[in-house]
């Protein structure tokens, strides 16, 4: 849609809309963090721990990104190559993102707090929260992609095509009408956010396997309407992509599954949240309590 640069640096290189939106995807997510864990009462240390490593996340999580568009090119073409037409993708920053957050936010509590209980009790809430920010740094991030003209559907004469620089069936690159999968990501992934912001406003849980299953039934599905180049798997007929959608359903069933088995063994109060561990005892002592 405008693939251009907005600013060129003296060595030719440049910022296009492409990775403002990602910019702003990513303030928008440290912003809504910062909210959410406020209303949930998280420590201010653990607080400034999580941001700090999200930030270096976001780093290690674009590198990750393009490492594994590497092996996916690797395993259609197979040659393995890491240059600035590599590419990147969404579930390898993920990946590589979460990894890393897990790393600091243990050993970062460990040091901060002597031990790892506060660590290991704030955990699920983290994940909560982290699972209505990471859909609205995505969100904006499929604009940009919108921007850029990757990620897109077929060509269409239909009403809600947008008109972009993309791939055509000659292999060369023009300017084609085509369907905006982008858009339709963004808008279900801005849907998504609004709804785990929702949960872990109301002090409810599941919001880590909502995203899960969420978004893997959603990409699993969208993946047959784009048209652009998405690597090869090992499985026949579907796209990289597509594989790791059904394994982030399966680890979402498992977490709810893994919840009411624990719960049922060692009590309902298992997994209630620091910030609600009050409520549960004026509960427990028959005195009016708030929302649990």
């Amino acid at each position: 849609m405008y693939p251009y640069k907005i600013f060129t640096f003296p060595d030719g290189t440049g910022i296009t809309l492409y990775e403002v939106f990602i910019l702003i995807g990513v303030i928008a997510a440290l912003v809504l963090f910062r909210i959410l864990a406020d209303r949930r009462k998280m420590p201010a240390k653990l607080q400034n721990l999580i941001l700090i490593g999200a930030v270096v996340a976001f780093v290690i999580g674009y590198l990750s990104a393009v490492l594994f568009q590497a092996f996916y090119n690797a395993l259609e073409t197979g040659n393995f190559e890491l240059n600035g037409s590599t590419g990147s993708t969404f579930y390898g920053g993920f990946i590589g993102g979460a990894v890393s957050m897990l790393l600091i936010y243990f050993i970062g509590g460990r040091l901060l707090f002597k031990s790892m209980k506060t660590s290991v009790e704030w955990l699920p809430t983290f994940a909560n929260i982290a699972a209505a920010c990471i859909p609205l740094a995505h969100g904006f991030g499929r604009i940009g992609c919108l921007t850029a003209g990757c990620c897109h559907g077929g060509i269409t004469d239909a009403w809600y095509g947008i008109t972009q620089w993309v791939e055509t069936a000659s292999g060369k690159y023009g300017w084609e009408k085509v369907v905006p999968i982008q858009l339709f990501e963004a808008i279900f992934l801005f849907l998504l956010a609004a709804f785990l912001f929702t949960l872990v406003w109301k002090k409810k849980g599941f919001g880590l396997s909502g995203y899960l299953i969420g978004y893997g039934v959603w990409r699993f599905v969208i993946e047959f309407f784009r048209t652009d180049d998405r690597g090869a798997s090992f499985i026949p007929g579907l796209t990289p992509s597509q594989v790791t959608a059904i394994l982030m359903v399966l680890i979402g069933v498992v977490l709810i599954a893994a919840y009411y088995i624990t719960r049922k063994k060692k009590g309902q109060d298992v997994f209630i949240a620091p910030d609600l561990k009050e409520n549960s005892k004026k509960i427990a002592e028959g005195k009016p309590s708030g929302e649990v």
